[in-house]
């Protein structure tokens, strides 16, 4: 575990190791994702290129409006400017397996750019299952408005996540006369939520879910 981590005071940093072992599963998860969508949707080989494109697209724009913050919240998580659709999005596009491993490596991503390591366990929910439930997305991406039920879905698969993370591994910080499962649920409801919200007040706008329906036929056709 040292090769790849260093202790630190409160918790664990990442060695250059540990930085190039993540960056390699960030790539393999991405690969496997645009595998698994050719796979999912059947199509001409050369539609692996267009879905690895896609999914790399949906993975930065998710990381770069996850920068954009609109609340932070003192103890972690942050209400941002959509980011989780991005990754629910592919899901709702390519599937749900697509999804969730987009999500997987989405979590990936972040974990790279901002780690934060306070257990070695509390990594693995925090950042590749958390993220990759926004893929369950894909459950409902053949049924009508799909894409709004699927990031609900998406959306609660993250928050449960997130929740079982705080419960377990940030109970400490629950506030006073609070156990640490009702301020894990409160907490994480706060800025999830308050995001979840305020998306599907945007994409049910009809110009705007009939563009999102364009992108999804565009992505899907050679």
């Amino acid at each position: 575990m040292s090769f790849f981590v260093s202790t630190t005071e409160g918790g664990y940093q990442l060695t250059t190791a540990g930085y190039v072992a993540a960056a390699v599963i960030l790539i393999a998860l991405i690969v496997l994702a645009t595998v698994l969508a050719k796979k999912e949707k059947k199509e001409k080989k050369k539609m692996g290129t267009k879905q690895l494109v896609f999914c790399a697209m949906a993975v930065a724009l998710a990381m770069v409006t996850s920068m954009l913050k609109v609340y932070s919240f003192p103890f972690g998580g942050s209400i941002t400017l959509f980011s989780m659709l991005f990754i629910c999005f592919v899901g709702y596009v390519y599937g749900p397996a697509t999804g969730i491993l987009t999500g997987a490596s989405y979590g990936v991503l972040q974990f790279i750019i901002e780690p934060y390591i306070y257990f070695p366990l509390q990594v693995l929910v925090d950042y590749p299952l958390a993220f990759g439930a926004l893929g369950l997305s894909g459950v409902f991406a053949e049924s009508k408005h799909g894409l709004v039920k699927g990031y609900l879905l998406g959306v609660f698969g993250r928050y449960v996540f997130a929740v079982i993370s705080g419960w377990i591994f940030f109970g400490e910080y629950a506030w006073d006369g609070w156990g640490a499962l009702p301020y894990s649920l409160v907490y994480n409801g706060c800025y999830i939520f308050a995001e979840a919200v305020i998306t599907v007040i945007i994409i049910s706008i009809p110009a705007v879910s009939k563009a999102l329906k364009k992108v999804k036929i565009s992505a899907v056709n050679v």
